[in-house]
């Protein structure tokens, strides 16, 4: 599979996952919206997340109001996104993140 489809598969099915999280958790200023390659996920308070492709790096980087910004590249063995700095992965991250902000286990469904 080429990046561009990996990349637009991932945040499609972030954007499902987080469209769920919205529909069963209630959370004032709460919004999903994915357009272009760019995903913009606004939790009111606890801030937004900013997650976008960039083909000229073949990466998706993310903006987090929690751990800043962060860039990851696709393992194809692991069929994972990893963080080269943190060397962990995009679904682990925000696994992490989500857990925090909405004080319950959250499984995002990537790696």
């Amino acid at each position: 599979m080429e990046y561009d489809s990996l990349a637009s598969e991932t945040l499609e099915d972030l954007t499902v996952c987080f469209d769920d999280i919205g529909e069963e958790i209630p959370m004032e200023d709460f919004d999903v919206e994915y357009a272009s390659g760019v995903l913009t996920v606004k939790l009111g308070s606890k801030g937004t997340y900013v997650l976008n492709k960039q083909p000229p790096n073949k990466q998706i980087w993310l903006s987090s109001p929690v751990s800043g910004p962060e860039r990851f590249d696709y393992d194809m063995s692991k069929k994972a996104w990893f963080c080269r700095h943190t060397n962990e992965t995009l679904g682990t991250l925000l696994s992490r993140e989500m857990t925090a902000a909405f004080e319950g286990e959250f499984i995002m469904p990537i790696k």
